[in-house]
């Protein structure tokens, strides 16, 4: 009875193993099936058999013979590429053509198709040589065709993989996008204008249609009269305004606003006048938004422009330090805020721009693989450019220096012109302009003498004789120290012997001045005054050379040395 027992056991274990083990090896294969297609019990049972000229076996294929039959106007067999599942089978006869020009239509207009860089594989697997696409090699059972939008929702065109019992799996537009079908076409499907076009005009002439080709110049004419008459009005407004900073501006803009009228124009005639074909309309679309972001940059350029010409026009004058420094600092962050707009600008069209080039995957597919050399290049290339772009932003945050700070750089007495984003301009004493590099200046050392106020404290040296008298100079130095305009806070004046020699004493005098250019002219002015006084009064003062012929000291009269001689008389008596 045991070993009876025990060989029951062992039978059984064996038969669970068994179909376990089939059951293991099975799973694999269903999930297989799953991830290839999707298993239907029937497909388009309203439309009858498939015509032998719709090849659905790639999504390649079933696409290009979708275009293919609508071109040539026969829409009951491009009917057999859409899947009509949610339809009754008597509703796949009656709107089946319907749906299938619709769509045709919504192809032509939303989105540009390349059917070449749709997969020519029956499994659509993705082949990459490269080996740098994780999902190389991998069976897909959907596709994305094109992605569009309607009132304000995105819809997708989707290519599914069906198969029906033993048959062929067959590639055929989703159900879920065929139901999406009729509120696309109210978006994307002709305009009012193209009901009256007549029938020969609707032929294809090359990758556009004939009514394409002549209405696109009439287009481009339309929209060029609309920007010419939009300049001429502003021209206009800018006689009108009274002179100043708003006609200033309204004569500068005349160029963005025609811009932007034009694009606002072009894009309503599109949106509700004519529609062309996906690669015109594809175009047109990434043009427009380009002109109109130019535009709007441009104006809002032109407008902090005209602000920081009437700063400095009228509240600033002349570029120096001897206005406020909150003038200064406003003024500065004027120029921060146009180099913020031209960043934006740019960065917002380059985004948008790229943006657009998932239209052509091809295209999108090779910038990304290229995308590490152009790093490289734009980073080797750039590399002096970026790093000045960095540097004046850094300025503009930090604030080292404003616009008509006075600045001490490389020797010379400069006022900051202008930082802007490559370099600065700088504005010499002698009224020369000096460019210097962003990164250059902040790289070197330089002396802001605005940076807390403009005074500044100043001295002049004078080498007199010893016999000169100190107290008088001194007396004459705030004398005419009071008398000068430039000089202020006179309880700090002051003038001492800092030096002496053998033959001559250093006088020094010390004055505030109410800024670095006004303080120099005060102290050449001081200067000039105490030399007429000396050459005037006492011309003694000055110091000369002294040439020594005897070591005696005349001032003593019983010292060593020979005596004085006497005259003759005294020597006769």
């Amino acid at each position: 009875m045991k070993k009876n027992g025990s060989w029951i056991l062992w039978l059984v274990t064996t038969v669970t193993l068994t179909f376990s083990s089939l059951c293991v090896a099975q799973t694999p294969g269903a999930e297989s099936e799953e991830t290839r297609w999707f298993s239907v019990d029937s497909l388009n049972e309203g439309l009858g058999h498939s015509p032998e000229a719709v090849n659905r076996m790639t999504p390649r294929e079933s696409i290009r013979s979708f275009l293919e039959l609508t071109k040539n106007r026969r829409f009951e067999a491009a009917a057999h590429i859409l899947n009509l599942s949610e339809l009754a089978p008597a509703e796949q006869r009656e709107r089946g053509d319907e749906l299938a020009r619709k769509l045709a239509e919504v192809l032509k207009r939303g989105e540009w198709l390349d059917v070449s860089d749709l997969p020519g594989r029956q499994d659509a697997a993705i082949e990459d040589s490269s080996g740098q696409n994780p999902q190389a090699g991998e069976p897909r059972r959907n596709l994305k065709l094109a992605s569009l939008t309607a009132n304000g929702e995105i819809y997708d065109i989707r290519l599914g993989r069906y198969r029906v019992g033993n048959e062929e799996p067959v590639w055929l537009i989703m159900p879920d996008s065929v139901s999406s079908i009729p509120l696309l076409y109210e978006n994307y499907g002709p305009s009012l204008l193209e009901k009256y076009i007549p029938e020969r005009f609707q032929a294809s002439f090359g990758v556009l249609k004939i009514w394409e080709w002549m209405a696109i110049p009439v287009f481009l004419l339309v929209v060029g009269l609309v920007g010419w008459s939009t300049s001429y009005l502003v021209r206009l407004m800018a006689l009108w305004l009274p002179s100043g900073a708003p006609s200033i501006f309204a004569g500068r803009i005349k160029v963005p606003t025609a811009l932007i009228v034009m694009s606002l124009v072009s894009q309503m005639l599109l949106d509700y006048v004519v529609s062309f074909s996906a690669v015109v309309a594809t175009f047109f679309r990434v043009l427009l938004i380009t002109i109109l972001a130019w535009g709007a940059g441009t104006v809002a350029l032109r407008l902090v422009d005209t602000l920081m010409l009437r700063m400095m026009r009228r509240l600033m004058g002349q570029i120096d330090d001897t206005k406020p420094r909150d003038e200064r600092k406003l003024l500065t962050t004027l120029y921060a805020m146009r180099r913020l707009i031209i960043l934006i600008t740019v960065t917002a069209v380059s985004v948008y721009v790229l943006s657009q080039i998932q239209l052509f995957e091809s295209l999108g597919l090779s910038l990304l693989a290229s995308a590490s050399v152009l790093t490289v290049l734009v980073g080797i290339a750039g590399q002096a450019v970026l790093g000045n772009i960095l540097s004046s932003f850094q300025l503009s945050l930090a604030k080292p220096i404003r616009i008509g700070d006075l600045v001490m750089f490389e020797g010379q007495w400069c006022y900051v012109e202008g930082i802007f984003y490559t370099f600065i301009r700088l504005r010499s004493w002698n009224e020369r302009r000096v460019i210097v590099p962003v990164t250059y200046f902040v790289s070197k050392p330089f002396e802001n003498l605005s940076v807390k106020n403009t005074k500044e404290y100043r001295s002049l040296e004078m080498t007199l004789h010893l016999s000169a008298d100190i107290q008088c100079i001194r007396e004459k130095f705030l004398e005419y120290a009071q008398e000068e305009d430039n000089v202020i806070e006179h309880h700090k004046l002051c003038c001492y012997v800092t030096e002496q020699t053998e033959r001559a004493q250093r006088v020094v005098c010390y004055l505030m001045t109410s800024d670095p250019f006004a303080g120099w002219i005060a102290e050449m002015n001081l200067r000039e005054k105490l030399m007429a006084f000396i050459r005037d009064n006492h011309p003694e003062w000055w110091p000369r050379e002294v040439s020594v012929i005897s070591e005696r000291d005349v001032a003593r009269v019983d010292g060593p040395g020979p005596r004085p001689a006497t005259d003759a008389g005294s020597a006769d008596g």
